[in-house]
């Protein structure tokens, strides 16, 4: 068969690769293209055509010979497949694949001197036949001990397939096999540089790495190899074995005490105060940080338990904590967690048909207490530190890469923890459904994390419901938006907004640290405050819109201020007759002052442009509705003051004078 083709524009149409190259190239890349298996054409250019001669007469008599030979080499047969391969060879001496594979069979029974007589011939008939020049590199590196003409033909197998990562993977291994530990690194990283998202290759390399006691190295290689590893097959399960043993060999050093107490020197110099480290069995978790100010002493400490493993990462997480706050107080914006017997009753309410169920099974309400006690506290500290977590644990994965074989093995033993508090059958069985359901999802998003860090995929074995995945997916991308330009204290906005959509919310209040340690002793006195000062002006917290929105549902179930609506009334007196850029310019100057804070409880406002007037906070406020009312009213709904009703009561009281 031949097949001819003209050498104008339409070939360089429907080869574009073929553009600006010479001859050479042409015949290159058309014998590539017109190869069928071991069959190659014979390509030539004359007088401005191109010549392909395809030998169909051999493929159509040969093919199914050779395909036999492949399936039955597959399976170890050679000697069946032997006698089919001569006399192919004998047909056709031509195709240098015949002899290749031939060269295959020798080796693998033990004659390398055959072998190797095969291979020559398989070059002879075509010297860029990359598995033969591979395969000669093998025999003399592992066969004869001779590196050096190993090499030479592992160069030219380069040379033959520049591009091609898994023969020069391939001849890594070989090299690394036969101890040759440098020369199989050229290899690997040459793999790397052509196709970087190959496992195998970073795994090889973390096996050499571990060789030569760089621990660090080969860790970091192996997690690639586990994360770009889309299969759970050998290679998979060789690379978790790897990484396990590898971060326990990390771990076994004082590495991990040199991060920490370096970290916590830096911390004790910006917070201005002493950190110690407490081994503490009798913590509810693995591990703890007590500020000194919520003990009334002087000392912050930071409790672990010592029957996890890596626990050097424990105190590590425990110290970022620390870190956020310092940056969050920088700016008055650090939140506190707080829930009281209120919240704990209201929790406790809705665990009644679990109650009810334990006292069938005889259990006694001591222990059913302890229970409903001890399930409100799991969720809040889920609530709480499952979306600083992320933050901390990017930060430390960030910050600290000596830290992360301990990173990795900590957190691996958390979740394996996790994932049975959710899974366990018995545990299951005897839990309220909507807590375990909420429970799996927090642990669902510290999974999506793990994975994402370590290549580590927990998340079917939760067995999350298409919901309980939704949201997990849905929170942690959340987190994602925030991720790599987080500002000071916004972990607690996704404290918020995720227990809001779990409708969790009700078991806490984030209230402003400045104000709660320096204005306010205990709940009801927030909540009280915060009626008082429904603005907030002066507060920095993330829960001023959500107190904003508590202090308006209260305006309306208690009725109209009457204070205020006298308040405007004066107002309205004041501001009769004046033109409106002059109310306008008096409605900006209290709004810019606004900006740091009115109080309603507070004395002594003074307005520059209001001569000889002093204001009390409702006053103030009265005056601010006021004036944009009547000077700005399309922008009045911004201030979101709630004192429509009033306002419009003080128009019909007030009486304009004629």
């Amino acid at each position: 068969m031949q097949i001819t083709h003209k050498l104008d524009d339409f070939l360089f149409t429907i080869f574009p690769e073929l553009t600006g190259g010479g001859n050479e190239l042409i015949i290159n890349v058309l014998e590539r293209f017109y190869t069928y298996g071991p069959y190659k054409p014979k390509v030539s250019i004359e007088d401005n055509w191109v010549k392909i001669e395809i030998d169909t007469p051999t493929i159509i008599s040969q093919d199914g010979d050779y395909k036999k030979v492949i399936a039955l080499c597959e399976k170890g047969k050679y000697s069946e497949a032997k006698p089919i391969l001569k006399n192919l060879i004998s047909k056709n001496p031509t195709i240098s694949e015949y002899h290749r594979i031939m060269g295959q069979i020798l080796s693998d029974e033990g004659d390398q001197e055959e072998a190797i007589n095969c291979l020559i011939d398989a070059l002879r008939w075509d010297s860029k036949n990359g598995w033969a020049l591979l395969m000669m590199g093998n025999i003399f590196a592992k066969f004869k001990d001779d590196v050096p003409t190993a090499m030479k033909y592992y160069d030219q197998a380069l040379v033959a397939n520049p591009n091609d990562n898994i023969t020069i993977n391939n001849i890594g291994a070989n090299l690394m096999q036969q101890g040759k530990l440098e020369e199989a690194k050229k290899y690997f990283w040459e793999a790397i540089r052509i196709n970087d998202k190959y496992p195998n290759t970073h795994f090889a390399l973390g096996m050499i790495a571990e060789m030569e006691a760089d621990f660090q190295s080969a860790f970091y290689s192996t997690i690639q190899a586990i994360k770009l590893n889309k299969n759970k097959d050998v290679l998979y399960q060789n690379s978790v074995r790897q990484a396990f043993e590898i971060a326990k060999k990390i771990i076994a050093t004082d590495a991990g005490k040199k991060i920490y107490r370096e970290y916590r020197h830096k911390l004790e110099f910006e917070g201005d105060r002493r950190i110690d480290i407490v081994q503490d069995e009798e913590i509810p978790t693995a591990a703890k940080f007590e500020f000194a100010e919520n003990y009334e002493r002087d000392v912050h400490i930071v409790r672990y338990k010592s029957s996890y493993p890596a626990v050097e990462h424990l105190i590590m997480h425990e110290l970022v904590h620390l870190d956020f706050v310092i940056q969050a107080r920088k700016d008055d914006l650090n939140q506190l967690f707080i829930s009281n017997q209120s919240h704990k009753t209201q929790f406790i309410t809705g665990l009644e048909p679990t109650i009810k169920k334990f006292n069938k099974m005889g259990i006694p309400e001591k222990s059913i207490a302890e229970y409903c006690s001890n399930l409100f506290d799991g969720m809040n500290r889920q609530i709480f530190n499952t979306p600083i977590d992320l933050f901390i644990e990017q930060f430390l994965f960030n910050e600290f890469p000596d830290l992360r074989p301990y990173q990795f093995l900590s957190l691996y033993a958390m979740l394996q923890e996790s994932l049975q508090a959710v899974t366990d059958k018995k545990i299951v069985e005897l839990s309220p459904k909507e807590i375990i359901s909420k429970s799996k999802v927090y642990n669902l998003v510290n999974a999506l994390q793990f994975k994402e860090l370590f290549g580590f995929d927990f998340i079917k074995e939760f067995n999350a419901t298409p919901i309980e995945l939704k949201q997990a997916n849905d929170f942690y991308n959340e987190y994602l938006q925030y991720k790599d330009d987080k500002e000071p204290a916004e972990e607690y906005e996704l404290v918020l907004h995720w227990a809001e959509d779990l409708k969790l919310d009700k078991n806490f209040e984030l209230v402003n640290e400045k104000e709660f340690r320096t204005k306010r002793t205990n709940i009801d006195s927030i909540l009280s405050e915060i009626e008082k000062d429904p603005y907030d002006l002066e507060s920095k917290g993330l829960y001023k819109k959500r107190e904003m929105e508590k202090f308006q549902k209260s305006q309306e179930s208690i009725g109209t201020n009457m204070a205020v609506v006298m308040l405007m009334v004066d107002a309205l007196q004041f501001f009769e007759g004046m033109p409106k850029e002059e109310i306008k310019k008096i409605a900006f100057e209290i709004a810019i002052q606004g900006t740091q804070g009115y109080r309603p409880e507070k004395d002594n406002y003074n307005i520059s442009s209001i001569k000889g007037k002093t204001f009390s906070g409702y006053h103030i406020l009265a005056y601010y509705y006021v004036s944009w009312a009547l000077a700005i009213p399309e922008m009045l709904s911004q201030l979101q003051l709630p004192y429509d009703d009033e306002y419009k009561l003080a128009l019909t009281m007030h009486k304009p004078n004629k």
